[in-house]
């Protein structure tokens, strides 16, 4: 039986993965600060919407105010498919305190509750229909606690799964860590994406690579990308080699890519 893949629509990744993102997957977006995680979790989303499926995204780190004003910036208006019941944004973050928090539909009271936010969550995702979740950042919710931070995942992957979604879950690491957001996240993930920002010769170069995808063979090069007004474009035709000498980049055959 063919695998039925979710299409990103981001321009290069679905390349990298063969054609997409196994369906039902819950995917790691992960990096560290300012490398793109949530613009392109953002990006994944709007797309969704764009092909007639319904999205949900949980707003731990920042007021789904804010979300909306970001993702506007880059031509992503969310407000007429919130309207119309096929987006909404879950807000983790402000536990209902504030005026603009008082409008907003799907509050978790108390955000340090995963069971609590699962619930609202899984509200959220009937009631659209979602076939698309992001979840940004599930760090937060195990920064204090890193030794539970797998069966967090876990749980929320059993959910994600079960209702039929196929997830991007936002990972913060810091600048020098090596590891994807918390000790055996990676195992509990069905695929692992990760975005870096190196400084090389004075000069900022973004890159990714897939680590892991479950049910798809992927591209094993790290490919450069960038942020535009229209959010990200990789260059999956293209690979990043870290030298002795800094970072080369060279072009590949696109029959690897």
């Amino acid at each position: 039986m063919p695998i039925e893949r979710v299409k990103t629509g981001i321009p290069g990744l679905d390349e990298i993965l063969y054609g997409g993102i196994p369906r039902r997957n819950v995917v790691l977006l992960s990096g560290g600060p300012g490398t793109g995680k949530t613009i392109m979790s953002q990006q994944y989303l709007w797309n969704g919407l764009q092909m007639g499926e319904p999205g949900v995204y949980v707003a731990l780190e920042e007021h789904p105010v804010q979300v909306r004003i970001n993702m506007a910036q880059f031509g992503w208006d969310v407000r007429p498919y919130e309207r119309e019941g096929t987006f909404a944004i879950v807000d983790a973050f402000t536990g209902g305190i504030g005026e603009a928090a008082k409008r907003e539909k799907y509050v978790v009271r108390d955000p340090s509750d995963v069971g609590l936010l699962i619930d609202v969550l899984k509200e959220a995702i009937r009631d659209t229909g979602a076939q698309r979740v992001v979840i940004d950042s599930v760090s937060t919710l195990y920064l204090t606690k890193p030794s539970v931070a797998r069966s967090v995942v876990m749980m929320l992957k059993r959910v994600l799964s079960g209702l039929g979604t196929t997830s991007f879950l936002v990972s913060q690491v810091s600048v020098t860590e090596r590891g994807f957001g918390g000790p055996g996240v990676e195992h509990a993930a069905d695929g692992i994406i990760r975005l870096d920002l190196d400084e090389i010769e004075g000069e900022l170069k973004r890159s990714l690579i897939v680590w892991k995808m479950r049910g798809t063979k992927h591209s094993m090069r790290r490919h450069p990308f960038e942020i535009t007004d229209k959010g990200i474009i990789i260059y999956h035709n293209k690979v990043l080699r870290i030298t002795r000498r800094g970072i080369v980049e060279e072009s590949v055959a696109s029959t690897e890519a």
